[in-house]
């Protein structure tokens, strides 16, 4: 199907979709979550030939480590993914409430409603466990959904476009009311379709967003690379502090939000530092440190001043000593 027809399908069954009841858009995510937990062997076995094909990808040098592990499913994710659907079911309707409200004279009253976007597009990297996540919360705010994934999930994501298209088709969800695409040159053709798409999400890098935005007409919901930061204050509380840091950076440092930066308070880094360099160590966190940082983690590389403008997605990361709060935020803001 061409690309221009997928997005006239979708703007048709946008105008449908926002007809449909909580209950009935609730209903069809339920139906989603039990078919995805039914499917678990299927998917899985997909996924395994996006891991197969990457593992060749990373072997020729054409992506990285990070890449690859984004692109593995579990036993565990899939659960999670199931988890993730029926929450979204679980959640208030968002359509239909009043935000704003103003008389404007005698008898003449303004109301802010809630209502769908219409049709949303979105651009995301070769991480299948976002296609079941962005497709289940279009579902819920009752907007149409394009999807562009990374092509290294692309046996993933079709899994999961499947099960999404027929299981919600079937309990009356509008034909159309998610679509994919798969080429790039097709995300071209899609950043002109202003008269059918309402929105663009892109995930990915800073250079990636910010291509979208001056590649379109159409609004772009975007945002820049996550250079995550954790604070240890001179106040927090040490065995909670640890706890924290070590799950922000080995819990899954492949994805955007895992911490790249670790901050001390001086008045505690000497108590601190060597408790998480520990964990980390037995995690194989490579740990790269400021001057003060070293003379407490002598293994610790030192860190430059690159280091603190990357993102890593990888077990690296930077630490440094600070002496106030205020060094912390003016930290942060600047990097």
């Amino acid at each position: 199907m061409e690309v221009v027809e997928k997005a006239k399908q979708a703007r048709l069954a946008s105008l449908r979709l926002s007809k449909l009841s909580g209950e009935e858009r609730n209903s069809a995510l339920l139906a989603v979550a039990e078919e995805i937990e039914r499917s678990g062997r299927w998917i899985l076995e997909e996924n395994r030939k996006d891991v197969e094909e990457a593992e060749a990808l990373l072997e020729r040098g054409e992506i990285t480590k990070p890449v690859l592990q984004r692109l593995k499913l579990s036993e565990d994710k899939l659960a999670d993914v199931v988890r993730m659907v029926r929450s979204v079911a679980a959640l208030p309707d968002p359509l239909g409430k009043t935000v704003y409200a103003m008389e404007m004279d005698d008898g003449l009253e303004v109301y802010r409603v809630t209502c769908p976007i219409g049709v949303i597009c979105c651009i995301f990297e070769a991480r299948p466990d976002v296609l079941p996540q962005i497709s289940s919360l279009s579902l819920k705010s009752g907007n149409a959904i394009i999807l562009k994934g990374g092509r290294e999930a692309k046996h993933s994501n079709r899994a999961f476009l499947r099960i999404f298209r027929e299981k919600t088709e079937e309990l009356g969800v509008p034909t159309g009311w998610i679509q994919m695409v798969e080429e790039r040159w097709e995300v071209r053709e899609l950043l002109g379709l202003d008269e059918y798409i309402d929105l663009v999400i892109p995930r990915g890098s800073r250079d990636f967003v910010k291509y979208i935005q001056q590649n379109t007409r159409i609004p772009v919901l975007g945002h820049a690379e996550g250079i995550c930061h954790v604070y240890v204050d001179e106040h927090a509380d040490i065995e909670k502090a640890v706890k924290i840091c070590f799950d922000a950076k080995v819990q899954y440092p492949a994805v955007c939000n895992a911490a790249e930066t670790l901050l001390v308070h001086s008045k505690v880094a000497k108590e601190f530092l060597p408790r998480i360099a520990e964990l980390y160590r037995r995690a194989g966190v490579e740990m790269r440190g400021c001057p003060r940082t070293r003379e407490i983690i002598p293994d610790a590389v030192e860190a430059t001043e690159e280091d603190w403008r990357t993102e890593y997605l990888d077990l690296i990361i930077s630490v440094k000593a600070v002496d106030s709060i205020d060094e912390a935020i003016e930290h942060i803001n600047t990097y």
